[in-house]
């Protein structure tokens, strides 16, 4: 009688940990695709509120169902299949339309050793492709928590180390974009705390490059800028948080709006940063501001 052969199971490769990018997978419908997105949000939100409520047994339970409908990975599918041109388009096209005339205007009137680069931190970034990639303005640096493309980081900003005060000039950047990143968060007060966070990764720019500015397009009075993008529910139809209570807390964390567009689906911002010196902190609790059965529960909380 003959000897059953061994088999030895042959460890997992990394590139089967990983959701696989490379092979076409089954388009989504548009409705599925937003299905997938508030699901995804609804069960984050939730996860947030037992961990911090320590219900180890509900956040169990919650992960499974997120790890069940597919997790980060078909999230972030069915956000790049949103940001598409046949689904609308990505949102940095909105805020290439703000910056492009300034931009090239104040190129033009310099010379190529005056120019500096100008840099832009893309957080939550699911393309290498979108608006402001191909500008030729920026050099973009990109990071998700789950990246899907090889020139994207994969990092947390929220664990991002901060920049030296000395090297920031260097190091820092003239813009910060968080589309749809902020949302994301399950919970207020970790909102609060990344839109604290972006100021300690932007330059100002230097008095300079200030005078080269004067007569050359409003490019001093529009960077470094924060470009944020929420849902336009979260500002329109919260029933504890709206624009003026946005605008007062981007004014205590020393920003200005430069540039606003509301569609009926997003709200987009830009926000010039005045510099550390100008912060004047404060605290930003939930409070009711529109009651209503109707309402969304979106807030952001500043400690």
């Amino acid at each position: 009688m003959g000897t059953k052969e061994r088999r030895i199971k042959k460890p997992n490769l990394l590139s089967h940990t990983r959701p696989r990018i490379l092979q076409p997978l089954p388009p989504l419908s548009s409705r599925t695709t937003r299905n997938v997105i508030r699901k995804h949000h609804t069960l984050q939100k939730q996860l947030s509120q037992a961990v911090a409520a320590n219900d180890f047994t509900l956040a169990t339970s919650l992960q499974c169902q997120i790890d069940a409908a597919g997790g980060l990975s078909t999230y972030q599918r069915a956000s790049i299949l949103g940001q598409s041109a046949s689904r609308g388009g990505d949102s940095s096209k909105i805020l290439m339309e703000w910056l492009s005339p300034i931009l090239k205007n104040s190129i033009a009137n310099v010379t190529t050793q005056q120019h500096r680069e100008l840099r832009l931190l893309e957080v939550g970034a699911l393309s290498v492709d979108n608006a402001c990639s191909r500008s030729g303005f920026f050099d973009v640096e990109r990071i998700d928590l789950h990246s899907q493309h090889a020139d994207i980081l994969e990092q947390d900003f929220m664990e991002r180390p901060l920049p030296e005060r000395e090297a920031l000039h260097e190091e820092g950047f003239d813009v910060v974009s968080l589309s749809l990143v902020v949302n994301y968060l399950g919970d207020a007060k970790e909102r609060g705390d990344m839109l604290r966070r972006v100021g300690s990764f932007v330059r100002l720019r230097r008095e300079s490059e200030k005078e080269e500015d004067r007569g050359k397009g409003p490019v001093k009075d529009t960077l470094p800028a924060l470009f944020l993008v929420l849902p336009a529910p979260c500002v329109l139809n919260s029933r504890y948080f709206d624009e003026d209570t946005l605008e007062r807390i981007m004014m205590s964390e020393a920003y200005e709006l430069v540039q606003k567009k509301l569609s009926r689906k997003l709200a987009y911002y830009l926000w010039r940063f005045k510099g550390a010196e100008e912060i004047r902190r404060q605290s930003f609790r939930r409070m009711e501001l529109r009651p209503g059965g109707t309402r969304n529960n979106f807030s952001i909380v500043m400690r």
